[in-house]
């Protein structure tokens, strides 16, 4: 009898134990190192960010205040220099909402407070440290009630310029400033029949708060504006630019009435200029035609792992001493400077 001799079954192929796993470490060390890729571009990425809006905030914070000084003085037709306003016995509070004040202050377009000192009461207690308020006062570019602008509204601080030959030979005639609903705004265009427009006036504080200003406030330090609302005698506070931490600024003073600087001073208000006897503070004031402007912006959050080495130069002091800061934390931060020169008060002064 024939017996069958069951066939041997095929050896099975496959992966031994050690061989998984040493696949399995490979595959672990590619992922760790796409993991540190990963990682080290997203932190790259958010450094990148950080710096960009910090140098995005530092221009926007220059280029605000650069726009609103070259405008300073502006008042629509008047020209004060004819009128011969005369400069007050003493500085305006620029926070005051007495209608005589704001035609004292017409002398003086712009006025700062160095370093914070003595800060008018309007300036909120949110105020950095060591660093200078600017005030500018000015009229709109806008006349009230026509195409594009806005419509005017009673409460509201106006000024009326006459066009009229016969109004503005007078120097009480020439202009109005006060509340419409109040003040009669009688000055007249060339045909001396028409109302002449009307041009809001203006009068905005900058300075560096401590906080962003938001719903709930965070220590970030932020440029900010009051804007004068005579309507409801108030101020108006808008945060501008968050990362501004140090404003200082130097002025510009035309003591011969040329249009050109001849001194620069941090307070014009305290400045001594040899030879120069009517030099006082309120004169120095309105005779500023250029600020230098000094900015320090840092990042809003903080640098991993870093530590800032700088010193940073801001100007002089009123003493001519450089302002040096050293924060020595974990913001990365940079410095700008500007020269502005403040148009309307400046080109008064040129001679052919």
């Amino acid at each position: 009898m024939h017996r069958q001799t069951p066939a041997t079954p095929g050896r099975m192929a496959g992966s031994s134990l050690i061989e998984l796993m040493i696949a399995i470490t490979l595959g672990l060390i590619v992922l760790a190192g796409l993991g540190t890729l990963f990682a080290n571009q997203s932190a790259s990425r958010a450094e990148m960010e950080r710096n960009s809006r910090q140098i995005e905030n530092g221009r926007f914070a220059m280029e605000l205040l650069s726009d609103d000084l070259r405008m300073a003085g502006f008042y629509g037709e008047l020209n004060i220099k004819p009128i011969n306003f005369p400069v007050p016995a003493a500085l305006v509070d620029p926070c005051s909402f007495t209608q005589a004040d704001w035609v004292s202050a017409i002398a003086h377009h712009i006025q700062g407070y160095d370093n914070g000192a003595s800060a008018p009461s309007c300036v909120p207690a949110d105020l950095t440290a060591n660093t200078d308020i600017l005030v500018v006062r000015r009229v709109s570019t806008c006349e009230a009630d026509t195409a594009g602008c806005d419509a005017s509204a009673n409460a509201k601080p106006y000024i009326q310029v006459a066009r009229c030959s016969a109004e503005v030979a007078v120097a009480a005639n020439a202009y109005e400033l006060g509340l419409k609903g109040t003040a009669g705004f009688a000055r007249t265009q060339r045909d001396c029949a028409t109302k002449a427009s009307l041009r809001q006036y203006i009068v905005r504080i900058y300075y560096i708060s401590d906080n962003n200003g938001a719903a709930t406030p965070l220590a970030i330090p932020t440029l900010k504006r009051l804007d004068f609302n005579a309507a409801t005698n108030a101020w108006v506070q808008t945060p501008l630019v968050e990362g501004i931490e140090q404003l200082q600024l130097e002025y510009g003073i035309d003591t011969d009435g040329d249009g050109d600087p001849d001194v620069y001073a941090a307070d014009p208000s305290t400045v001594t200029i040899a030879g120069c006897a009517t030099c006082t503070s309120v004169n120095n004031w309105s005779n500023v035609i250029t600020v230098r402007i000094h900015l320090l912006a840092r990042n809003i959050d903080p640098s991993p792992n870093y530590t800032d080495p700088k010193t940073y130069t801001l100007g002089l002091d009123k003493t001519g001493t450089a302002i040096a800061v050293t924060p020595a934390d974990a913001y990365r931060r940079h410095a700008y400077a500007g020269l502005v020169r403040i148009i309307n008060p400046a080109e008064r002064r040129d001679t052919p």
